[in-house]
């Protein structure tokens, strides 16, 4: 992790540049013996926490904070243990440690760090695995039911008056909705429109003759303004 200390006085930032070197996870990049240049460093470099001191001339740390957009994490390093309650109102502060650090209580605050860093990661990946599901699954309102149909088990929908009618290889769904709102619902790739009344799965297609497909037992019509991007589609030889 790339980390930067901010701390007015020499020596704490001798002693934090230490302790970071004792952790091999932790890659100390710059140090500053101010928030202004801090800041100014931080809209150009990307890092992944902040050893902060609070009391600092001219800008505090709570000033370097509020200053960025995306804070990355922070530990605060401070010789004052009464801002301990304002600290974490910042959603970012993963720790505050009292001066003078010592070895024992810095490892504790990285492992803080890395739990932190673990939790956010795993809540991303779930979050990304269930896109992931809502993107193959499809919602549809039946009678007072909502309904979820895998979006490849889809052969074909058809036209129906004011609803569609989507088949599946097991059970057919009639729904009130239009062929134009299904299709900007479901993939380009897959989905393709050949008639005015159908939309089919391009890879459920069994053959095609003149200007009628088949799907399962379904005959499709092909309509004459679809044919020639349906055959685009193909992989012809």
């Amino acid at each position: 992790m790339k980390c930067i200390v901010v701390d007015d006085e020499m020596s704490a930032r001798v002693i934090i540049t230490k302790l970071c070197g004792s952790i091999p996870d932790l890659n100390l990049v710059e140090e500053f013996s101010n928030g202004i240049d801090a800041i100014k460093y931080l809209t150009k470099h990307k890092v992944d926490v902040i050893f902060l001191d609070i009391h600092m001339p001219n800008i505090t740390g709570f000033d370097v904070i509020e200053s960025l957009e995306h804070p990355p994490k922070i530990i605060l390093t401070t010789s004052d243990s009464n801002f301990a309650l304002d600290a974490f109102k910042y959603d970012c502060i993963i720790d505050y440690l009292v001066k003078p650090i010592e070895l024992d209580r810095f490892r504790l605050s990285i492992d803080k760090l890395e739990k932190k860093y673990k939790s956010e990661h795993l809540k991303s990946s779930a979050a990304r695995i269930e896109d992931i599901e809502n993107e193959n699954n499809l919602f549809v309102n039946v009678g007072r039911r909502l309904v979820k149909i895998r979006i490849n088990d889809i052969d074909l929908i058809k036209s129906s008056g004011d609803y569609v009618i989507i088949s599946c290889e097991k059970e057919n769904y009639k729904v009130h909705s239009t062929l134009n709102n299904i299709l900007n619902k479901l993939s380009s790739n897959l989905f393709l429109r050949v008639h005015r009344s159908y939309i089919i799965n391009v890879n459920k297609i069994i053959d095609i003759e003149d200007n009628s497909l088949l799907i399962r037992k379904t005959v499709v019509p092909i309509g004459r303004t679809h044919r020639d991007e349906l055959m685009k589609r193909l992989n012809l030889l």
